[in-house]
């Protein structure tokens, strides 16, 4: 049994909407994932949290890190 063209085309159009269906139901979650991951990391490297963690480098009037002689 050979299959037409059109047949084939139809069955084409069907199976790229599955694949954008199935996309769009995936990239919300995905989005916010990686959304909460972002802010997370931000969080993270504020001044406030650093300095709270004891992580906060010391830096010279030019921007530059400076290193701690303990």
């Amino acid at each position: 049994m050979k299959m037409e063209e059109p047949t084939k085309q139809v069955i084409d159009v069907i199976s790229f909407g599955t694949v954008i269906g199935t996309v769009s139901a995936i990239l919300p979650p995905l989005s916010a994932l990686f959304t909460i991951i972002w802010v997370g990391i931000r969080i993270w490297e504020t001044d406030t949290v650093q300095e709270l963690t004891g992580r906060k480098q010391k830096r010279d009037d030019k921007g530059r890190f400076v290193k701690d002689d303990d």
